[in-house]
């Protein structure tokens, strides 16, 4: 902070301000240099911007969709619609009749699942806790035991596979082993307990050691998920903070220890027996409702606190089977435990690989079984007598009352097309490239109508491609133009903060509207470019593939306009364009797309592309990118350039400001000293008057 002109009276800041003004010119000239560059660059940019958008254009003009879309016409809409993927042969098909439509296969439930139509059972509850209200509840055969599903990850290739339960623990009985799951990467294996069975398609689960195994008959690698069932399941608990009393297993469980050992975070133990049919635990006793699964202790247990609690859960297993395409059987095992609702139950049928969705009817009280797809899949008669959807299990065979059930559908469409009698899974189907949906059946030789499916070139889709391609072009080239003849007005150079400071903001609007104009006036990077677009859109195709009549844009009714003042603008004659590629549309493609070693060889697009490139690199050179740094352009190294003058003009003037300073306090010094001695003399004077 200075204080300065106490002897003088004079505003120095004012003065050195006004002299560091004259000094500032060359620093704002530098400035406004810089802010024009910017302006410039960013001009560049922009023009670069709509290049690539005219590349992209005449990119799509090089694929053969954009001109073998096609247009499909039915005679009866009503009976069969088509529709056509690019590229797909302008053909006619006819299609004389439709004897039967595909179906899928669906099972509807015998009866009623509840006893009393009443006192129906709650889809939402669990199904052991409305076992009184199923019809056949007594059906459910419950195990005692655990599901366990694990996915073990092998990074390398592996013939035996460890899990996580003891050998001694895992259940091996006939039904167990027909339930198990082994998925590797998503093929299913059998399991065996027979050595000798093992194969490719099997997997033998080895019980003789003291951990469960498998054996798989080559090395596999990568995701393992394995179901399987044991006698028991654990569960360790740790006291949370704050400790507690109450804790959970799931509902309907029973534990298989009579005593629970905790130890605390010393390692002290303390053993509490388990009793249950009381209100509250007695000191020293752990009370088990085996309806909720819940644990309460007698006393609270400290925090970090664990034990370990060994329990069987009520469980009961079913499958469902289809088949595929190829006639294959799909099987899939659903295990659930006492917990499980009917919604439950049902969401895990539709998640299940079989391809089956079941829906519970709460007005009628049944549930249907349906084939996710339509179509006969099962064609032998000795695999459960051809059905698709086969129900393995008491609990969907007298539970919900599949056993014996008609089925019905699945069956597949079935057509004669262009003479031939052939069938479908599904009434939607594709042949070269055409899909078909059948509507509804008929016979062309009772109603004397077949129904005729034409295949035809699109020829509006074709022109609204090659029209946004000339749209395009048009609009590029109009804002090239307008830039190249955009006016210059050097008396608007670009203001300096101290000139905003003494403007309003719409002053400095219409002032930067001036000073941003022409400033690719005349610029031979642009107009270079407008030239070689021209050539490369005017030029013959001199190529194999293009037909004589189709050298040339105007032989298909694109044109220059002929109003000099807009400056190249394309026009097009649109009936002469639609017949020339109803007409022959690969030719017109050709003379867009075709390739070659010369540019004479090359389709318009092509070379419009080259062209394109060559002017967005000549741009990149010139002004750069978003995120290149300044030393990568020319004009940014012109900015660098005048970043390192406009620093070192910046402390030159801080220099000349400390300079002035120093001038004008050597001036309040002087005067100072003036006038001290002016006083000491008037002083003197006035003494000797005196005498």
């Amino acid at each position: 902070m200075r204080i300065s002109g106490l002897v003088s009276g004079i505003d120095v800041d004012q003065m050195v301000k006004d002299l560091m003004k004259a000094e500032r010119i060359p620093l704002n000239k530098l400035y406004q240099q810089k802010q024009y560059l910017e302006w410039q660059r960013d001009a560049y940019r922009e023009v670069n911007s709509l290049l690539l958008s005219l590349r992209d254009a005449a990119l799509n003009l090089r694929l053969s969709q954009t001109f073998k879309g096609r247009k499909v016409t039915s005679s009866n809409e009503n009976l069969v619609t088509a529709t056509a993927a690019a590229g797909a042969s302008s053909i006619s098909y006819t299609i004389q009749k439709v004897s039967q439509l595909a179906s899928a296969a669906y099972k509807i439930s015998a009866g009623s699942l509840s006893k009393s139509a009443s006192q129906k059972i709650d889809p939402a509850k669990s199904l052991y806790a409305q076992m009184d209200l199923l019809a056949n509840g007594d059906k459910i055969d419950w195990k005692m035991g655990g599901y366990v599903k694990e996915t073990i990850s092998l990074a390398s290739p592996a013939n035996t596979v460890e899990l996580s339960h003891l050998a001694g623990n895992v259940k091996w009985d006939a039904e167990s082993i027909e339930n198990m799951e082994i998925i590797v990467n998503g093929k299913t294996y059998r399991v065996v307990t027979d050595p000798g069975q093992l194969s490719d398609q099997t997997v033998y689960l080895d019980l003789s050691g003291e951990k469960a195994k498998l054996q798989f008959n080559t090395g596999i690698q990568g995701s393992v998920q394995a179901g399987y069932f044991v006698n028991e399941l654990k569960k360790e608990f740790t006291v949370p903070q704050g400790g507690g009393s109450v804790f959970s297993l799931s509902p309907y469980t029973e534990l298989t220890g009579n005593v629970i050992t905790v130890r605390d975070k010393d390692g002290n133990e303390k053993t509490f027996t388990v009793v249950t049919g009381k209100d509250a635990p007695d000191a020293g006793e752990v009370l088990f409702d085996s309806a909720t699964g819940r644990l309460t202790f007698s006393e609270s247990l400290a925090e970090g606190s664990v034990f370990s609690v060994g329990y069987q859960t009520r469980y009961f297993s079913f499958g469902i089977q289809t088949y595929n395409e190829q006639g294959e059987a799909v099987k899939d095992i659903i295990t659930v435990d006492a917990s499980a609702s009917l919604n439950v139950i049902i969401s895990e049928i539709n998640k299940s690989s079989a391809g089956v969705v079941a829906v519970y009817d709460s007005f009628t009280d049944q549930i249907t079984l349906t084939r996710a797809k339509t179509g006969n899949f099962n064609n032998n008669p000795a695999e459960y007598g051809g059905q698709e959807i086969v129900t393995i299990g008491a609990f969907l065979n007298d539970v919900l009352q599949f056993g014996g059930v008609p089925e019905y559908g699945g069956e597949n469409a079935k057509f004669m097309i262009n003479g031939l009698e052939t069938e479908r899974f599904a009434n939607s189907f594709t042949i070269d490239g055409v899909t078909f949906t059948l509507k509804g059946t008929f016979d062309a030789a009772q109603t004397g109508s077949p129904v005729t499916i034409s295949v035809t070139t699109d020829v509006d889709a074709v022109y609204e491609n090659i029209k946004a391609f000339v749209d395009k072009y048009n609009e590029t080239i109009a804002k090239i133009n307008e830039k190249l003849l955009e006016k210059r007005y050097r008396d608007y150079p670009p203001l300096t903060d101290e000139q905003k400071q003494e403007m309003t903001e719409k002053q400095i609007e219409l002032w930067e509207q001036k000073a941003k104009s022409g400033l690719l006036r005349s610029d031979p990077i642009l107009s270079g470019a407008l030239n070689s677009f021209r050539l490369a859109l005017y030029g013959k195709v001199e190529n194999a593939s293009v037909p004589e009549e189709y050298k040339f844009l105007f032989n298909i009714g694109i044109t220059t306009s002929t109003d000099y003042s807009e400056r190249g603008i394309l026009v097009i004659d649109e009936k002469k364009l639609k017949e020339a590629i109803e007409k022959n549309p690969d030719a017109v493609y050709n003379l867009f797309a075709a390739t070659g070693q010369t540019d004479s060889e090359k389709g318009i697009a092509q070379r419009l592309t080259d062209s394109v490139d060559r002017a967005m690199n000549a741009i990149y050179e010139k002004a750069g990118k978003a995120y290149w740094t300044e030393d990568q352009y020319s004009i940014g190294r012109i900015l660098d350039d005048l970043n390192d003058r406009i620093d070192r003009f910046e402390d030159r003037l801080m220099e000349i400001e400390a300079r002035y300073y120093r001038q004008f306090t050597a001036m309040e010094q002087a005067i100072l000293r003036s006038n001290q001695q002016s006083m000491y003399l008037m002083q003197m004077f006035g003494g000797y008057s005196a005498q």
